[in-house]
């Protein structure tokens, strides 16, 4: 199941990644990759916080 969702987190960081360094032409690909998957983690989960941190009104 982890497997899974890494492999989703990969798919989607491999064209951010293209957007900003070519294919071929780099020999890190692989490595920055990863570093665009941990930020879109880092992200996902800051949202996931500030959307269950935020106050709720209390019904009258």
């Amino acid at each position: 199941m982890l497997g899974w969702i890494v492999r989703i987190l990969f798919v989607i960081a491999a064209p951010i990644t293209a957007l900003f360094v070519a294919r071929g032409d780099a020999l890190n690909f692989g490595l920055i990759q990863t570093f665009v998957a941990v930020l879109l983690v880092t992200g996902l989960v800051g949202l996931a916080a500030a959307y269950s941190g935020r106050s709720r009104r209390a019904p009258r």
